[in-house]
């Protein structure tokens, strides 16, 4: 009778641990980071053993008295958390650029683009003349800054100038680069997106 309870017991933890669950509060859902077809545009895979496990798209436990829905962005620690409610939070590992330490508050997603043109910004230009030849807009694609998906952050005074954007610099991620605002891998940033509503709130710390 004991080794037949042994057994079960054995057989029970063998299935949780193949099923992914966790007594740490951790859920790890099978983020995909394949190559995908998207708007007309492919976009390659991403070498899942090169990014670190804190950096992969994955559930976790989150306490916040934020509404689901809310983003919370941790530039410090390089995630973005995406409140669901009761204690759960999807979390994805980003880059940080200059400018995104630059700013701290609170916004709201004014505007999500499917495949954005990407417009350096003067001061960029000015650090960078061979992007001149941008400054009308850069076509979107698999090699525009702005990778796959754009949402665009506003508070009252208008326009922030800053984005939640996709990236093909997948090693980037976990980073802090010399510019642009948060960037996401392009595969993580089609699941935010379709994720987020205009009009939700952003909270970057």
């Amino acid at each position: 009778m004991r080794l037949r309870n042994l057994f079960n017991i054995l057989a029970v933890a063998a299935l949780t641990a193949v099923a992914g669950c966790s007594t740490s509060g951790t859920f790890a859902p099978r983020a995909s980071y394949t190559a995908i077809s998207d708007g007309g545009y492919k976009l390659p895979s991403i070498p899942q053993g090169k990014i670190a496990d804190k950096y992969k798209r994955q559930t976790v436990s989150y306490a916040s008295k934020e509404k689901p829905g809310t983003v919370i962005v941790d530039t410090g620690a390089r995630h973005l958390y995406l409140i669901l409610g009761d204690g759960k939070a999807v979390r994805y590992g980003i880059g940080v650029g200059k400018e995104g330490f630059e700013w701290r508050g609170t916004a709201r997603v004014a505007m999500k683009r499917e495949w954005p043109t990407w417009t350096p910004p003067k001061e960029m230009i000015g650090r960078r003349p061979d992007l001149a030849k941008y400054a009308g807009g850069m076509e979107p694609g698999v090699k525009n800054p702005l990778g796959a998906r754009a949402m665009y952050l506003y508070n009252k005074r208008g326009d922030t100038g800053y984005r939640l954007h996709g990236t093909p610099e997948w090693w980037s991620i976990g980073k802090a680069m010399s510019s642009g605002c948060i960037r996401l891998m392009n595969q993580d940033v089609i699941d935010l997106f379709n994720r987020v509503d205009v009009g939700a709130k952003v909270i970057v710390k």
